[in-house]
């Protein structure tokens, strides 16, 4: 069996699991309130409302709730498998038990992406509802919100792949939630630290912090910069994609 014949079995499990309302939850609730708090504060002379509107609605997604919902997807879609020993009869097929984790994943890094997008619609039609109503004529920099975007998806990867290896290695679904939830509450802390590069969980909020400081000191050069960044979240990334890899289906293998 081929790895794309392996992903559409993958995503047709989960075509009607509740996941996909799930990734609805976070975007539509921080979005609406985000837009809805900072609008009260704009004049049809407000310049600058759609970066001011995504880094506030931005903020607290990259940090937290992006993060929670994507728990949330792992556990849900490691739960699929061990109801009913699904597990099980899956490594009794010929294909490698290393292939499955990584088909997987891919169905993960997918939802991730469904979410950003969920998100960006969302503010899309949240940003241009609060502008004509406060009558600001601003053109929607859609280059600037998909830049942001991609950048929120990017930095997200490395900690979702640290999300699904501790599912992986911990079978039991309130350990990996309550593992998970502690190492995304710092996340705050550590992104003001010299070692941030080194924690996933914070990667996607430091982004936005990053977009926060331009916009607040009009920095004409970004504040996030791709060195060290991008090799150490490679590192990262590709370590715990190992990691689940190796674990995967070895306890029942035995």
């Amino acid at each position: 069996m081929n790895f794309l014949n392996l992903l559409k079995i993958e995503f047709a499990k989960v075509r009607r699991s509740k996941i996909v309302p799930l990734i609805f939850i976070a975007p539509v609730l921080v979005v609406v309130s985000g837009v809805a708090n900072l609008s009260r504060y704009f004049t049809p002379e407000y310049t600058n409302a759609w970066p001011a509107m995504f880094i506030q609605s931005a903020l607290v997604y990259a940090y937290y709730l992006l993060p929670l919902s994507m728990i949330v997807v792992c556990v849900m879609i490691a739960a699929r498998e061990t109801s009913h020993n699904g597990l099980l009869k899956m490594l009794a097929l010929p294909v490698p038990r290393q292939r499955l984790s990584l088909a997987k994943f891919v169905v993960v890094a997918f939802f991730l992406f469904m979410e950003i997008v969920v998100f960006f619609v969302v503010f899309l039609i949240a940003g241009m509802t609060a502008t004509a109503f406060m009558g600001i004529e601003e053109a929607v920099p859609v280059d600037y919100l998909l830049r942001c975007c991609a950048g929120l998806f990017l930095t997200m990867l490395p900690a979702t792949a640290a999300m699904w290896a501790i599912t992986v290695c911990f079978e039991k679904p309130l350990l990996t939630i309550g593992l998970n939830l502690l190492l995304v509450i710092p996340g705050v802390l550590m992104a003001n630290t010299p070692a941030w590069t080194a924690y996933p969980y914070c990667y996607s909020g430091y982004f936005v912090s990053c977009s926060l400081h331009d916009f607040t000191s009009g920095a004409t050069s970004a504040a996030f910069q791709l060195a060290p960044f991008a090799p150490c979240a490679a590192l990262v990334f590709a370590g715990l994609i190992w990691l689940s890899i190796a674990r995967f289906g070895k306890k029942e293998m035995r």
